[in-house]
């Protein structure tokens, strides 16, 4: 099955499966607070004046029930050309939740991985949501399939990466 990733799943260190470079129209990607916990969900609505970047993960039919478990507070969507995972509106609550570095540094990760500096800075204009701030906890992950940037980056990667992200003025650190 082709499913859109436009998140984690950008980041191959996170699954298995081939993926192919992708936009998809008529939607728009924001981080969304549930009741599921207390940070942020990278999610996608409907957006007829939108359009995001991320990749078509060919998914075999027998991975599809993991891949439901690791999505579990996401619905499945059809879009052309496959599904999408979008947290659906009974899930969203009212009220700020943070944005978990951990969860943003795998995103972003997988952007720069497949699609160069220019895809970090693609993702963090075409995403909404930013004003629950971050919460830094890079150095003690609280996301599960947290990928130490340090491993992966050089100190000046590292450095360009922070510098990206305090350049989105309405992100803060918590």
């Amino acid at each position: 099955m082709k499913v859109f990733g436009y998140g984690s799943l950008v980041n191959r260190a996170t699954h298995a499966w081939d993926a192919e470079p992708a936009i998809l129209k008529g939607w728009r990607r924001l981080w969304v607070p549930t009741a599921a916990r207390p940070a942020a969900f990278l999610s996608v609505e409907r957006s007829d004046t939108s359009q995001i970047e991320g990749v078509f993960l060919d998914v075999p039919e027998e991975d599809m029930p993991a891949l439901d478990i690791r999505e579990a507070h996401y619905d499945r969507v059809e879009v052309p050309g496959g599904i999408v995972y979008s947290v659906p509106g009974r899930h969203i609550t009212e009220g700020p939740a943070p944005i978990l570095q951990s969860y943003l540094d795998v995103v972003l990760q997988g952007f720069v991985s497949a699609f160069g500096p220019e895809g970090m800075d693609r993702f963090l204009a075409t995403t909404h949501g930013w004003a629950a701030g971050l919460h830094p906890d890079r150095d003690a992950p609280i996301y599960k399939r947290a990928i130490p940037l340090k491993n992966t980056f050089s100190a000046q990667m590292l450095a360009d990466f922070d510098e990206k992200l305090a350049s989105v003025p309405v992100i803060e650190k918590l």
